[in-house]
């Protein structure tokens, strides 16, 4: 795909490369547009999937399914009308347990996964992947999956297990979180993102650095920049709403790597125009969202 490089050979995502990799049409309705499921949200931080799923909605995905701890869930509902609100089994101070029947069949009619956002329990994050990754084999469709927050801590320990997911796989990791994927701190970040991208065979955000498997690099880059964003997107809420925009954009139809670039710079542009209307700190994670259906029309046209 043409476009400008940088000095390390990234290729910079501008608006004008936007525009020459456009996203999917909108579709007849909600179906042709793809449909989220996001597993997350906690008792103590339904917001963290609210947010999520709000800017599956906003970046066009047709329909949303928020699995949540069942305490949370009707006021989840409440929040957000558009989307479907289940409420998942949780232990006595509220966090999701590991047990998906409630939510089998949004699984199989899902075509992107999101796992995390509001998760808040290390050790049944991980037994949630793993049932996730036990159930694949009655599964039909075959999502594609994006994990953030705390999901992305059980990878390590179930990376042997990952073979139904590989080249599946979106990443969306903080740079406590990259490190914790690679074992060792951020110690230069294009290399650092391109050792997690072909070890977990995924497309991996960080930072305004997207990466996909080098083994992909034939027919696109491997690496690739975001030219924008403020300061003020390090914010509480701010990786649920570039978790949750990805998502909805691979569920329209994109490639996992056209996801991550699209959502990347949607959630960087967003902050630019926050920033610009009230100032380099202090907009809200909820504010970005409502950004992304007018950015997406400018960078399409």
């Amino acid at each position: 795909m043409p476009g400008l490089s940088d000095s390390s050979g990234a290729t910079l995502v501008t608006p004008s490369l936007l525009r020459e990799w456009p996203l999917p049409a909108p579709g007849q309705d909600k179906y042709s547009r793809g449909s989220v499921l996001v597993i997350g949200g906690a008792r103590a931080t339904p917001g963290a999937a609210l947010l999520a799923g709000t800017a599956a909605l906003r970046a066009g995905a047709g329909k949303l399914t928020l699995a949540v701890a069942e305490s949370a869930a009707v006021q989840v509902g409440v929040a957000l009308p558009e989307c479907g609100a289940i409420g998942l089994p949780e232990t006595a101070d509220g966090s999701v347990k590991p047990e998906l029947d409630r939510i089998s069949s949004s699984l199989e009619g899902a075509d992107t996964i999101l796992v995390g956002p509001g998760l808040d329990d290390p050790d049944l994050a991980g037994q949630l992947l793993a049932a996730l990754l036990d159930g694949e084999a009655g599964r039909g469709g075959r999502p594609a999956v994006v994990l953030d927050a705390y999901a992305l801590s059980a990878l390590v320990p179930l990376e042997d297990k990952l073979e139904p997911w590989r080249g599946r796989l979106i990443l969306t990791p903080n740079l406590k979180e990259a490190a914790v994927l690679l074992g060792r701190d951020v110690d230069n970040l294009d290399e650092d993102l391109a050792e997690i991208s072909d070890r977990f065979d995924a497309v991996v955000s960080c930072h305004g650095v997207v990466t996909q498997p080098s083994g992909l690099a034939a027919e696109e880059p491997a690496l690739w920049k975001i030219t924008t964003g403020y300061g003020g997107l390090g914010t509480s809420g701010s990786g649920d709403v570039l978790a949750g925009a990805i998502a909805g954009l691979r569920a329209r139809g994109t490639s996992s790597v056209q996801a991550a670039c699209w959502g990347t710079h949607l959630h960087a542009s967003a902050g630019d125009r926050l920033a610009s209307r009230l100032g380099p700190l202090g907009f809200l994670a909820r504010e970005l969202a409502d950004e992304l259906p007018a950015l997406m029309l400018e960078f399409s046209v």
